[in-house]
């Protein structure tokens, strides 16, 4: 299941960038890409399942405590599995600053004026934000999975306890930096709660309390939107605050609720992925995982400069026209990530490859 959910995740964050962008350039020359969501009526509602960022934590607390757990019983040191799981995580990330290094550098060796990437698509680099964030909360796992091992529910308590205590100052007191502390607070909650996903095997649990998690969030998120007034919207959109830069209380709200529908889903997900039609598919994703995260947005920007190379115009509004062309930016990206997926794989196969004493 928690493979299941690592590769909706991907499939996710991958098509709604490619197919739920307005991507278009601004007047001097700059391309942004917000999203529709302000345009559909009701498409906020959409984003309490589809702002998947939560569930990235939540599979990588799980995941992380099992690997913990399993270096703890063959006696790899802390050090050892820390490394051993940024290795796998920052391999094929500088393989990626790399090459796009490479091409800005010699983009600006060429005769006529330079602009680099964060200067004319500052979009691209957005999503990147995770990897710092996620490598973080690796390189605190032996300290948070003992905690964990050691008090339980109460770290979670104690997280939201101090969550409530930074949006106070943030939003009551206007202290600006406290909302980024309880950013931090919110993501290492996130990851925290992967840990109860693993410890308490939730997705066993009787059907009530499995709807009590649901309901929990449900609730944290009903009164955090029309109670607290934060934004309905778990995703940005123009014009209006976000939940996510800096990310705070609500997304820890969502994380509990994706939670709960997780587990609600798992018995009938675990029977579904028995079978090799469903599972095969699951398996082969997660071994590109990291790969397809990192080189996905390349791929889009290669379609849009064919598009606009072609003659095509990028409208700034959802248009009946643009609705109609979505089929075009999930397949033509799909097919230049399929080329990029084979040549730069294997680094992260690579970097999957454990090291003598290197923690799993």
């Amino acid at each position: 299941m928690v493979d299941a959910a690592r590769a909706l995740c991907i499939v996710v964050v991958t098509l709604w960038h490619w197919t739920l962008s307005v991507t278009h350039r601004t007047a001097d020359g700059v391309l942004t890409m917000p999203n529709p969501i302000h345009a559909v009526p009701g498409g906020w509602l959409a984003t309490w399942v589809l702002q998947i960022m939560p569930v990235f934590f939540l599979v990588g607390g799980y995941a992380n405590l099992v690997g913990w757990q399993r270096a703890q019983a063959r006696g790899t040191t802390a050090g050892q599995f820390v490394r051993g799981r940024l290795r796998r995580l920052l391999w094929p990330t500088a393989v990626w600053a790399l090459v796009w290094l490479a091409g800005e550098l010699i983009a600006a060796a060429l005769p006529g004026p330079h602009r680099w990437m964060w200067e004319w698509f500052p979009g691209y680099l957005t999503p990147l934000w995770f990897l710092g964030v996620y490598g973080l909360l690796i390189a605190a796992v032996p300290i948070t999975a003992s905690l964990n091992a050691r008090y339980g529910a109460r770290v979670l308590v104690a997280l939201v306890v101090l969550i409530t205590l930074g949006s106070v100052a943030h939003r009551g007191a206007d202290l600006a930096w406290a909302g980024w502390v309880t950013a931090a607070l919110v993501w290492l909650f996130c990851h925290q709660l992967g840990y109860a996903w693993r410890s308490w095997e939730l997705g066993r649990r009787p059907l009530a309390q499995r709807l009590a998690v649901v309901g929990a969030g449900l609730a944290g998120l009903a009164g955090l939107t029309v109670g607290a007034g934060y934004p309905v919207s778990m995703v940005a959109t123009t014009g209006a605050e976000s939940n996510i830069f800096p990310t705070n209380a609500a997304i820890a709200a969502l994380a509990v609720f994706q939670l709960g529908l997780l587990a609600l889903v798992t018995p009938a997900a675990e029977r579904l992925l028995r079978r090799p039609t469903a599972w095969k598919p699951v398996v082969a994703l997660n071994v590109v995982a990291l790969t397809v995260f990192l080189w996905h947005m390349t791929a889009y920007l290669v379609v849009l400069w064919a598009y606009e190379g072609l003659g095509g115009a990028l409208p700034a509004e959802p248009t009946v026209g643009w609705w109609a062309q979505r089929w075009l930016w999930l397949l033509a990206p799909s097919a230049v990530m399929a080329v990029l997926a084979v040549l730069f794989a294997r680094v992260e196969l690579a970097a999957r490859r454990p090291r003598k004493g290197a923690g799993r």
